[in-house]
């Protein structure tokens, strides 16, 4: 049976944009959990949790098999990675280069790395975009007449 005839064209971009971002998620977590097994910081903590110990606020997920501290999916230190993951949130249409904060907010919801925030602020800062829209921002804030009044100081001389 075909079901194109009940699909509007407005309603596909949405789908193949839902579908390319589950295949590149799928693709991210083979490579955390690969890098994972490199980094020799989580390589030890992934052998004693795979031998059933347990580690202070590090568990498995059980379905992805990914590292966690606390709830947060573990990032190993791999500039590569780190960056794809922090493209995907800042680029993203439905973030739309959201500044430095609110990346690192958004980031934060799932990931952990070290040095995260820094990494985050050094990447976020140099983004023409965000620097732009920063600064269009400030320019209407500041430029507008809000701040500017007289006052008739007549009486004080009379």
């Amino acid at each position: 049976m075909n079901f194109q005839h009940l699909i509007k064209q407005d309603e596909v971009q949405p789908l193949r944009y839902f579908a390319v971002k589950v295949e590149s998620f799928s693709n991210l977590i083979d490579s955390i959990q690969k890098a994972l097994w490199k980094d020799s910081q989580y390589r030890s903590i992934l052998k004693e949790l795979g031998k059933g110990k347990s580690v202070q606020d590090y568990s498995l997920d059980s379905s992805s098999q990914l590292l966690l501290f606390k709830n947060w999916v573990v990032v190993p230190n791999d500039p590569m990675i780190q960056l794809s993951i922090l493209q995907k949130h800042h680029y993203s249409p439905l973030a739309g280069h959201p500044g430095q904060e609110k990346t690192l907010r958004i980031v934060k919801q799932d990931f952990h790395w070290s040095s995260m925030t820094q990494f985050i602020k050094d990447y976020v800062s140099s983004c023409q975009k965000c620097s732009r829209n920063k600064n269009i921002h400030h320019k209407r804030l500041y430029s507008s007449n809000l701040f500017q009044f007289q006052i008739d100081l007549g009486f004080v001389f009379q």
